[in-house]
């Protein structure tokens, strides 16, 4: 009742102060993990309750990346997918495989203990970016419309993209040890298969039901977008009971739900960015109290891997996925910065952490992963504002037929 009780009051002092708080570069996601942080100093009783603090912290996860996978995928149209040389297929296709694949390699080297499959397992749980940690960059007016839209999608996108590649590495994993309780045909079968259908059957269904009604008038506006958000909460609940993955349930879906009834993304979208922050925010604050338990068990090894997954691992891929656009080097720079790590991998973490049984690589997995994040809500909370205010002077200096400042963007060279 206690953290509850703070988590509200955080909320509150934040939404009579948030003018304020949001004309200074820090972010409500650094505010309210520093505030989990500190409730672990103020009550250090809390560095006991583990298994309880985990499985709150799980549940509350799932829920709010089940409800912004399918907002984002609702939200996909058929010009960005019929758009194979634009930036956001260049980074959710080349970008993204290239560091799965250099974030594996960089965790078998600096972790030479780990197998191929649990270094797999860490560059998934890493690859996908958090908009919501940019907030500032992807809602500047400062940054060049198909940059912020290119960051966007791509942000909304690879977390869904990421599930398959984890929940393969955890199969191929638990095949080769023996010890995991998911096997390769599981994978294939029941996560992807099953999730699959469960999101196209749910998805499909509620999208034409709720279709129908509004185009015969029989719907009040108000339950519009409690229809539309009840389908991803169905998804979670019976991808759960059949053993089939919430989150591929979830983001399938958002896809299927556009065949029945197209507004489905502008209320999803109305409620993730209203209620969905408490379910985000709530994250925020209970990760803050999982990293400071944490504190003693981080080797420089795990904040090296950190630094490499934030840097090389994400901007050479982009650098890479970028060739041929004919983009400054700035916007090259830009792109591969602000990938922020954040709700999506604490996710995956956990549900990887749920799947396995505790061990050495589990525990260098679970270590790196949660210095990662914070390192990330920190530096990329803090550099957004200069960030996009020396990218904006740069982007002055270009002729008006640069490829950034083309309002459909040219991706092409």
């Amino acid at each position: 009742m206690i953290l509850l009780a703070t988590f509200l009051l955080l909320v509150l002092l934040y939404g009579i102060f948030s003018k304020t708080i949001e004309r200074s570069v820090l972010t409500a996601p650094i505010i309210f993990t520093a505030m989990g942080m500190l409730m672990v100093v103020v009550m250090p009783e809390l560095r006991d309750r583990k298994a309880e603090g985990q499985d709150i912290l799980l549940r509350v996860a799932e829920i709010g990346l089940v409800l912004l996978l399918f907002s984002d995928a609702s939200g996909v149209g058929l010009r960005l997918l019929r758009s194979v040389r634009s930036l956001p297929i260049r980074l959710l296709s080349t970008g993204m495989l290239l560091t799965i694949l250099l974030g594996a390699v960089g965790a078998m080297v600096v972790f030479p203990s780990m197998s191929i499959w649990e270094a797999g397992i860490l560059a998934a749980i890493l690859a996908p970016t958090d908009a919501g940690l940019g907030q500032v960059i992807v809602k500047s007016p400062l940054v060049p419309k198909v940059i912020r839209e290119a960051l966007n999608v791509e942000a909304g996108l690879n977390d869904g993209l990421s599930v398959p590649f984890l929940l393969f590495f955890i199969a191929m994993a638990g095949d080769a040890s023996g010890a995991a309780s998911v096997h390769l045909w599981k994978f294939i079968v029941e996560q992807l298969g099953y999730g699959t259908l469960v999101g196209i059957v749910i998805g499909g269904a509620g999208g034409v039901l709720i279709g129908r009604a509004v185009a015969r008038g029989r719907m009040v506006e108000a339950w519009k977008q409690l229809a539309v958000v009840a389908l991803p909460l169905l998804c979670m609940m019976v991808a759960d009971g059949v053993g089939a993955s919430m989150f591929i349930a979830a983001f399938v879906a958002g896809l299927a739900v556009q065949g029945g009834y197209a507004e489905a993304s502008k209320h999803s979208v109305e409620f993730t960015e209203q209620w969905g922050q408490l379910f985000n925010l709530s994250v925020f604050f209970l990760f803050g109290i999982l990293v400071m338990r944490a504190v003693p068990h981080f080797t420089i090894m795990h904040v090296f891997y950190a630094v490499i997954s934030l840097t090389v691992v994400r901007m050479v891929p982009v650098a890479i996925a970028l060739i041929g656009t004919r983009m400054q080097r700035s916007t090259v720079l830009f792109m591969g910065w602000f990938g922020p790590r954040g709700l999506a991998s604490i996710v995956l973490g956990l549900v990887y952490l749920e799947l396995q049984q505790g061990d050495a690589a589990n525990a260098t997995i679970k270590y790196a992963v949660m210095i990662t994040v914070f390192i990330s809500i920190v530096a990329h909370g803090l550099s957004a504002k200069p960030g996009a205010s020396r990218y904006a002077r740069a982007m002055a200096l270009l002729s008006k037929d640069a490829p950034e400042l083309q309002e459909q963007g040219r991706s092409a060279a």
